[in-house]
């Protein structure tokens, strides 16, 4: 088979073939440049069978070697739970894998803002200037991030989310589908927003907020529990 490929061409695998995945495909379907060679998913049962058009080659333990096998520039880690994402990325740093973006083509991106790698960008994603976007983050569909935010490591913000400026995201935060966050608040390591909730002071680490105004439902007991919940989750 010739693989001859353009030298500016992309050749991507998406680990995960779940919903996410789905989505990661379409976006990376946009991008021209990009070749996506097909997904890697932990469920043995669907290995073999194809996904939108595309193969599931085996399952996330052998990236390694189907990526050599298929000449894989680099992988998206396709997975919604954020310890898992992040624990995944760093193994595939190991494994000598590139981490890729998948970064819609409806995206608006300020020029001065700052993305990292294993990045997902969906549909009508707003990145204001001076923004920072930390590794592994995923910015879903029509979330607005005003300027000079800082989204941390592993960080899931959800549809129709509204961040200010000069928010701090610390990492492995959820913020919930809706949810607004208002300027210069920092929301701790692992905290977790609700669906809608309005978030006007600061969340602790750990912690989950709900509601109008924002009102803590949960804290973490103790600083071993919050330090242990910085650890990539095991997979």
């Amino acid at each position: 088979m010739d693989i001859t490929r353009e030298p500016s061409q992309r050749t991507i695998l998406i680990a995960g073939a779940g919903g996410h995945g789905r989505v990661v495909l379409d976006i990376l379907m946009h991008d021209r440049a990009t070749e996506v060679l097909g997904f890697l998913d932990n469920n043995r049962e669907i290995i073999g069978r194809r996904i939108d058009g595309l193969p599931v080659h085996g399952t996330i333990a052998d990236l390694g070697p189907i990526a050599e096998r298929l000449g894989a520039t680099g992988v998206v880690i396709a997975i919604g739970d954020n310890g898992v994402r992040r624990g995944l990325a760093r193994q595939a740093e190991r494994l000598g894998v590139g981490l890729a973006s998948a970064i819609h083509a409806s995206a608006t991106i300020a020029h001065n803002a700052t993305i990292g790698r294993n990045v997902v960008i969906a549909a009508g994603t707003v990145v204001c200037a001076n923004c920072q976007i930390g590794d592994s983050v995923i910015l879903n569909t029509g979330c607005i991030i005003d300027h000079q935010t800082m989204i941390g490591e592993g960080s899931h913000i959800c549809p129709g989310v509204r961040i200010a400026g000069r928010v701090k995201v610390e990492p492995g935060v959820f913020v919930g589908i809706g949810a607004t966050v208002v300027p210069k608040v920092t929301l701790g390591c692992e905290a977790i927003i609700g669906a809608g909730a309005v978030v006007i002071e600061d969340v602790p680490p750990m912690a989950t907020v709900v509601g109008v105004p924002a009102k803590s439902v949960r804290r973490a007991a103790a600083d071993e529990e919050v330090a242990a919940m910085l650890l990539p989750a095991r997979v």
